[in-house]
């Protein structure tokens, strides 16, 4: 079985090989990137979603193709679909996407793109599986040291709970559907088995740097006008903002442990992520 893989070098897409080789040693993976050169321990094709001209080449003799979305919101849902019309025209077997939690039924700003995706996907004929992300628990451990300087973390999630799980049980989910044509046709909603709110958050950090650590809720405008100040763009800092606003709702939780099953153990408890974190 040949496995192409979206998006490589990013972090989710270097943890999906890894999950690749590990499960199944034997599998043929590519990797597929704008930089053919990028070391990853396995072949490497050019593929740049926004050159067209280099998506068909990429994908030949491919059976699997695993779209990780973009990470460049710049019409993301127009990336995707000269994707999908690639892999259709080099005839791809199955496309396993990487969506985001409640999919279109997600109230999100940032599920737009995926819900845009979702249906062109439905209407191509390939046979499909997605993988609707939820949160991951590296958005949150990334800025800890940020956090811990000013001495408390923020955000505008309320007291939502926020069931995220680590990239690498979201990387072994891709290898797991991949490698199994049997998930073809399948909608999977993707969560951690643990769902704390920011302020439980904010509290394991504390007892594990040894000093409490306060999580602050926000006004929304004002939460994305700090994010601004610390460099993201407007309309991303907007999106951010949004997602908590939503989570505060609802938008991130889920108690299926559909992940957990899926790869045949427990996710990566939160207390575990955190400790990485702070020891990296």
């Amino acid at each position: 079985m040949t496995i192409a893989i979206t998006g490589a070098t990013g972090q989710l897409g270097r943890l999906a090989i890894a999950a690749l080789k590990t499960r199944a040693p034997g599998a043929e993976v590519i990797a597929l990137a704008r930089n053919a050169a990028a070391d990853l321990g396995v072949p490497v094709r050019a593929f740049d979603y926004t050159k067209p001209e280099t998506l068909v080449p990429a994908l030949a003799g491919v059976e699997t193709l695993v779209l990780i979305s973009s990470s460049d919101f710049n019409d993301r849902a127009g990336q995707h679909k000269a994707v999908i019309d690639a892999a259709k025209a080099a005839g791809v077997g199955r496309i396993v996407y990487t969506s985001l939690l409640k999919g279109d039924a997600s109230p999100m700003i940032l599920a737009q793109d995926h819900i845009a995706t979702e249906a062109y996907l439905a209407a191509s004929g390939l046979a499909h599986t997605v993988l609707r992300n939820g949160w991951y628990t590296e958005n949150h451990t990334g800025s800890l040291g940020g956090a811990i300087a000013a001495g408390a973390m923020i955000g505008a999630s309320g007291e939502g709970r926020i069931a995220s799980a680590a990239r690498a049980d979201y990387a072994e989910a891709i290898a797991v559907t991949a490698l199994d044509a049997t998930h073809a046709g399948k909608v999977y909603e993707l969560v951690g088995d643990a769902a704390p709110t920011m302020t439980e958050f904010a509290a394991e950090v504390g007892r594990q740097i040894g000093k409490p650590l306060p999580y602050n809720d926000l006004p929304p405008a004002t939460y994305a006008g700090i994010l601004q100040s610390f460099g993201l763009p407007e309309g991303f800092a907007n999106i951010l903002a949004d997602s908590d606003v939503q989570a505060s709702k609802g938008a991130l939780f889920d108690d299926s442990r559909t992940l957990s099953a899926l790869i045949g153990r427990p996710t990566t408890p939160i207390a575990a992520t955190i400790a990485a974190a702070l020891a990296g």
